[in-house]
C-alpha cells in the first residue's frame, strides 16, 4: 500500500471512528475539548505508523487504545479523580493481557450512550445555533475545519474561533458528561433535531454561493439522523426527521441539469428519484406514526413530503392532502414561512387566486421583508393568472433578495420570460 492510499484509508477510517474516539474519551476527561486533543494525537500517530506498519486489523480499537494512553497520562498528569486514577491503573496493568478489541469493551458505558451524550453536549443550549452547527459537524462528522468553512462560504478562521470558543464555553461551564432526563432531555434533543435540520437544509438549497447544493452536507446531516434514531428508537420525531431528509434527499439527482442549474420540484424527472431513499424515508415515517398518535413537526413534513413521493406524475399529487396537513402544521408552529409553503399547496389545491389571497396577507410580516421566496411564490401566482408585468417585478424583486448564484440566475431568467409574455400580449 502506498503512502497515498494509506493515508486515504487513515481519512475514511477517521471519519467512522472519530466520533465514537472523542465520546469515549468524553467520558474519561470530561472535557470535550481535551478529548478532541487526544483523538487527534492518536490520529498523527496512524498517519506516521500505518503507512509503513500497515492498516492494524481493528483500526478504530487501535485509535481508541492510543488516545486512551494519553488521556491515562492526562489524568495521572493532574491528579484528577483519585478513584478515576486508580481504576485506570489497573486497567493499565490488565493491558498487557487484553487485545486492543477488550480494551474497547472494558469501557464503563456502551459506545452508543456515548454518542448520545457527545450529541447533547455539542447541541447545548448555552452556545449559539453557529456554534452548535460548528462543533456537531467538527465531533461527530468528522469534518476538518477546512471543510466546514468552505461548506458554510465563511472564512476557516471564523469557524477555527467558533469551535474554539464553544469548547472553551462548555469547559467553563463544566458541562456534565450525562443525559439529561424528562423535559431537560426533550429541550436538548430539540436543540440536536434542529441542528441537524440546519445542517441538511444548507446542503439541500445553499443560502449564499455559486452551487444550489452542498451534498456533502446533506450527507451529514443523514448520517447524525440515522445514527441517532438508533441511538434513541423510542423517540417518533427523530425518525419524523429522518424520514423527511431521507425523501427529501431522494430528489437531489433530479434537481440539478448537466450545468448545475435549479429544477423545480414540478419539472423534475421522476425516474431519477432515488428510489431506496423513498423506501427508506417512507419506512421511517411509519416508524414515527407508529410510535406517536400525535404527530410533531419533522413527521408532518416527512407526511407532506411522502405525499410528492408517492405522486408518479407531478399531476398525481395530492394537493389537498397536503394543503390539510400544512394547516395542522401551522397550528403546532406559527410561522409565516409555514405560511407561505401553505399558501403555496392552497394554490394547486384550489387555484392561484386562492393562494395570491393568502400570500398577500402574509406580505406584512416582519420575519419575511427580505425572505426571497415571498416574491417568488408571489411572482408565480401573478404569472398564472397572466398578470406578467407584476410578476416580472416580483421576480425581479426576489432575484435581488437571494445570495445564490444560481437561484438569481433562475429568478432573472423567469422575469425574462413574464417580460417576453408582455411583449407577445
Amino acid at each position: 500500500m502506498t503512502v497515498t492510499e494509506a493515508h486515504r484509508t487513515i481519512d475514511a477510517v477517521w471519519r467512522i471512528e472519530s466520533p465514537i474516539l472523542i465520546a469515549g474519551l468524553t467520558r474519561m476527561v470530561r472535557d470535550v475539548g481535551v478529548a478532541e486533543d487526544f483523538a487527534q494525537e492518536a490520529l498523527v500517530a496512524a498517519l506516521q505508523q500505518w503507512p509503513a506498519a500497515g492498516i492494524p486489523q481493528n483500526p478504530g480499537a487501535w485509535l481508541m487504545a492510543t488516545a486512551k494512553h494519553r488521556a491515562i497520562d492526562y489524568l495521572r498528569r493532574n491528579k484528577r479523580m483519585e478513584s478515576k486514577h486508580e481504576e485506570l491503573g489497573r486497567e493499565m496493568e490488565a493491558r498487557r493481557e487484553r487485545t486492543a478489541d477488550e480494551m474497547v469493551m472494558a469501557m464503563d458505558d456502551p459506545i452508543g450512550d456515548d454518542l448520545l451524550r457527545l450529541m447533547l453536549i455539542a447541541c447545548h443550549p448555552i452556545l449559539s445555533a453557529e456554534a452548535q452547527t460548528a462543533l456537531t459537524l467538527r465531533l461527530l462528522g468528522g469534518l476538518t475545519t477546512n471543510e466546514i468553512a468552505r461548506a458554510f462560504l465563511v472564512p476557516e478562521p471564523t469557524i477555527a474561533q467558533r469551535i474554539v470558543r464553544a469548547k472553551r464555553i462548555l469547559s467553563e461551564a463544566h458541562v456534565p458528561f450525562e443525559t439529561p432526563r424528562g423535559a431537560e432531555l426533550k429541550a436538548r434533543l430539540s436543540s440536536v433535531l434542529e441542528v441537524i435540520y440546519l445542517i441538511f437544509n444548507e446542503g439541500y438549497t445553499a443560502t449564499a454561493g455559486d452551487d444550489w447544493m452542498r451534498p456533502v452536507l446533506c450527507e451529514e446531516a443523514l448520517r447524525l439522523g440515522r445514527v441517532l434514531a438508533g441511538l434513541i428508537p423510542q423517540q417518533a420525531e427523530v425518525h419524523g426527521l429522518v424520514a423527511l431528509m431521507e425523501i427529501h434527499a431522494s430528489r437531489m439527482h433530479a434537481r440539478v441539469n448537466a450545468s448545475g442549474e435549479p429544477i423545480l420540484l414540478l419539472d423534475q424527472n421522476r425516474a431519477r428519484w432515488d428510489q431506496l431513499l423513498i423506501r427508506r424515508g417512507l419506512a421511517a415515517l411509519a416508524q414515527a406514526e407508529k410510535l406517536s398518535e400525535q404527530r410533531g413537526p419533522y413527521t408532518l413534513q416527512a407526511a407532506i413530503a411522502a405525499c410528492h413521493a408517492r405522486a408518479l406524475t407531478a399531476d398525481e399529487t395530492d394537493w389537498r392532502r397536503i394543503a390539510s396537513l400544512y394547516e395542522v402544521l401551522v397550528q403546532q408552529v406559527p410561522s409565516p414561512v409555514v405560511e407561505l409553503n401553505r399558501a403555496v399547496a392552497v394554490s394547486m389545491a384550489s387555484g392561484p387566486a386562492a393562494g395570491l389571497e393568502l400570500v398577500d396577507a402574509l406580505a406584512s410580516a416582519a420575519t419575511l421583508k427580505n425572505y426571497h421566496l415571498l416574491p417568488s411564490v408571489r411572482g408565480d401566482l401573478l404569472e398564472k393568472l397572466e398578470r406578467f408585468d407584476e410578476a416580472r417585478g416580483e421576480f425581479e424583486r426576489a432575484a435581488s433578495l437571494t445570495r445564490n448564484a444560481r437561484e438569481r440566475t433562475l429568478l432573472l431568467e423567469r422575469a425574462r420570460r413574464s417580460e417576453a409574455k408582455i411583449h407577445r400580449g
